[in-house]
């Protein structure tokens, strides 16, 4: 089993978070369903669920779909969202976070599955939030490397959720492939 420290995932999408400007929140993102707010408050859902899934701590935050409602976006996101991102990076560095099993978006698996999703949610939600808002975004290779694996291992660990796989051209940045495999279009542009 592979422990790897969430800090790599959760850094690059709290650096952009002081540069969201109020005006930006309405603004359409690669996620074609959400704006800017909507990926703040799904990141901000997702940050608690994960953060609970590695503490074991079942409950609404771990047992609701995030499919079954667009997420909100409350007022006090800007120092939320800091800190669930710094309890997730905690919470995972807790050995026991990655044994046997774990529940997250009403799904129940093993717990390393869980962490792979968590970091993918965060590479992809990343990107999202950096491309809508104009801002540069370089996660960690690992981080990528880890998010690829999950995308590219075939319907089965994809899901519904993503879209139909985006090619990209052949020797394209890894960043771009994970893009692409989570059905984004990396050129992608406001």
């Amino acid at each position: 089993m592979d422990i790897y420290d969430f800090e790599p995932a959760a850094r690059p999408v709290a650096q952009l978070l002081d540069a969201v400007r109020d005006d930006q929140l309405d603004d359409p993102t690669p996620c074609p369903d959400y704006a800017v707010r909507e990926i703040l408050g799904h990141l901000v859902g997702l940050t608690a669920a994960f953060r609970n899934a590695a503490d074991k701590d079942f409950g609404p935050l771990t047992g609701t779909n995030p499919g079954s409602a667009l997420p909100t976006l409350d007022g006090d996101w800007r120092t939320t969202l800091p800190r669930q991102l710094d309890e997730l990076v905690v919470a995972w560095r807790s050995p026991a976070a990655w044994e046997g099993d774990t529940q997250a978006g009403g799904i129940t698996f093993p717990a390393v599955a869980a962490a792979q999703v968590a970091v993918d949610e965060l590479v992809v939600h990343g990107w999202d939030l950096a491309r809508a808002t104009g801002q540069p975004y370089e996660p960690d290779t690992a981080c990528l490397k880890i998010a690829e694996a999950m995308l590219g291992a075939g319907p089965e660990r994809r899901g519904e959720i993503f879209g139909p796989v985006i090619e990209v051209p052949e020797g394209a940045p890894l960043l771009d492939r994970v893009i692409g495999l989570s059905g984004r279009n990396p050129d992608w542009k406001p």
